[in-house]
């Protein structure tokens, strides 16, 4: 029955027990920390989202003014309620590859007059009626601090330029003007502004050599600057680390736009064709490797500049795609709007994106940004189905972090078993993450990579006496299980039963994802 999309999400009451359905021998492993050994702060901008002019996200996403769940806005209350519990931090906007062909003075002013466009990207139409101020009215609403991304595939520096000028200048010119009739007094600046969007791949509308763009970017750069000194800007980096330019591309780009670029981004989507779970589940392992090569080229550029400022990293997109990545899937053929790349999710897709945000955060030191693609139905924790709503399995490991984020990231040593990865070698059969604050509060993530293998985990934080403050599990025995509208809560986290002590010690079931808050005495 199609009511059951509308029941409240269950919680279990209680602490649970680890299953008794696993009869493997038992292992043990060791995570060691210590107060002092930590990579530094985390950044909570890696707590991010991203919404772009693609399939449903936007309109019969967040924007539905026809839904009977709709605000004054036209905006989805459902959807944000699911949205606000993920408590995203940072929101980039509005692409993506849509943003190449995205002029924004289309999507500003009175709604009855923007224009209707054909959007080349996804082969949908664009009617604006969702533009710059509706989302800047969103954010303020939601507490999302606006990431924007400028058109540099058929668009100008100059374009770019004005768009800062239109949501930051503060002279009066006829740009500010309009602002002033289009906006409240509330609407945020924007503060942080990607220099295009994949502009490597040759897929982009408009893409060019990583000379051309350096050139591009650089003059973009320089006149937004000019408009509002305090933004921050992100060099278009590698979209596909499987690219001939790979890392060539970055660090010329890099060095074009100099002392302009705050940050590199990167994108990554892992995926499993294969329908290899074992396999898949050491693919966390990429996240690393990545971060560890893209921070190279940030530091050799800045090594080379003589600089003692160096480009960060933002990991502004990233997620698990697979089975709607197809021509099929991404292509709307005027179909508006069009029901593009809403991935369905399982388990194991969970554990994956709980490894992405595990690397993010042993990362901190170099990974300041990052915003998994997307919010809402296009490769989504939410998807809408007429006035329902699903949250989807990776929707339980994300909020699995939310009241798991501040302090600083600590440095992990992993003494236990390890699982054989087809592309890595020996990886660690837990993945893990830790996070310690200054009101001496722990925070721990692990995901047991095994398929089949049981793991006793102590967590040593340098002797300390260690009180557990909450401790939730997500799990099923089935890795393949998804949360679907006939069975919505078939994968959900829990809270899990985890002991007190100098070591505490919880027992990880085989393919699944653990999280835990302890008091440090």
């Amino acid at each position: 029955m199609r009511l059951a999309r509308d029941h409240p999400l269950p919680r279990a009451t209680g602490r649970s027990k680890p299953s008794s359905n696993y009869a493997q021998p038992v292992t043990k492993a060791t995570f060691n920390l210590h107060p002092h050994h930590h990579a530094g702060p985390v950044d909570p901008r890696i707590f991010g989202g991203f919404l772009e002019h693609m399939g449903r996200a936007v309109y019969e996403g967040v924007y539905d003014p026809t839904s009977a769940h709709a605000d004054e806005f036209g905006c989805r209350t459902d959807v944000l309620t699911a949205l606000n519990e993920l408590d995203f931090t940072v929101m980039r906007y509005p692409g993506g590859n849509f943003v190449s062909n995205y002029h924004w003075r289309d999507g500003v002013g009175a709604v009855e007059e923007r224009p209707t466009r054909r959007e080349l990207a996804w082969g949908t139409i664009e009617p604006n009626s969702f533009g710059t101020n509706e989302f800047l009215s969103l954010c303020n609403r939601t507490g999302w601090s606006p990431m924007f991304a400028v058109n540099l595939g058929t668009g100008s520096p100059e374009e770019a330029a004005d768009w800062v000028e239109y949501t930051n200048g503060q002279f009066v010119t006829d740009i500010t003007k309009q602002r002033e009739l289009d906006q409240s007094s509330t609407t945020p600046k924007v503060p942080l502004w990607c220099l295009g969007n994949e502009m490597d791949g040759p897929w982009q509308i408009g893409h060019v050599s990583a000379t051309e763009y350096g050139t591009k970017a650089r003059q973009a750069a320089h006149m937004m600057k000019l408009v509002d000194p305090s933004i921050e800007l992100v060099v278009s980096g590698t979209s596909l680390p499987d690219n001939e330019t790979y890392l060539g591309w970055d660090r010329e780009a890099l060095e074009a736009v100099g002392g302009f670029a705050d940050y590199l981004s990167t994108h990554r989507y892992l995926d499993n064709y294969s329908g290899d779970t074992a396999a898949f589940l050491t693919s966390g392992a990429a996240i690393d490797q990545q971060i560890a090569e893209i921070d190279s080229v940030c530091r050799y550029v800045a090594g080379k500049r003589r600089s003692s400022k160096r480009p960060f990293i933002a990991f502004d997109e990233w997620n698990v795609w697979y089975r709607t990545r197809n021509r099929d899937g991404m292509w709307a053929g005027g179909n508006f709007p069009a029901h593009l790349v809403e991935e369905v999710y399982d388990l194991q897709d969970a554990l994956v994106c709980a490894q992405f945000l595990m690397s993010f955060i042993r990362n901190a030191n170099v990974v300041k940004i990052a915003n998994i693609a997307q919010i809402v139905n296009v490769i989504a924790p939410v998807l809408t189905d007429g006035d329902h709503l699903l949250r989807q399995t990776i929707y339980e490991a994300l909020a699995m972090f939310v009241n798991r984020r501040e302090g600083r990231s600590l440095h992990l040593g992993y003494h236990g078993p390890t699982v054989g990865s087809p592309e890595f070698g020996d990886v660690a059969m837990l993945d893990g993450a830790a996070i310690l604050n200054d009101n001496a509060k722990l925070h721990v993530y692990a995901v047991n990579r095994s398929v089949d293998s049981t793991v006793d985990l102590t967590i040593d934080l340098s002797g300390a006496q260690l009180s557990v403050l909450s401790s939730e599990l997500l799990h099923h025995p089935t890795p393949s299980t998804q949360n679907t509208w006939e069975n919505p809560h078939a994968v959900q986290r829990s809270t899990y039963e985890t002991s007190d002590g100098v070591a505490p010690l919880v027992q990880l079931l085989p393919h699944s994802f653990f999280a835990a808050t302890f008091q440090v005495t």
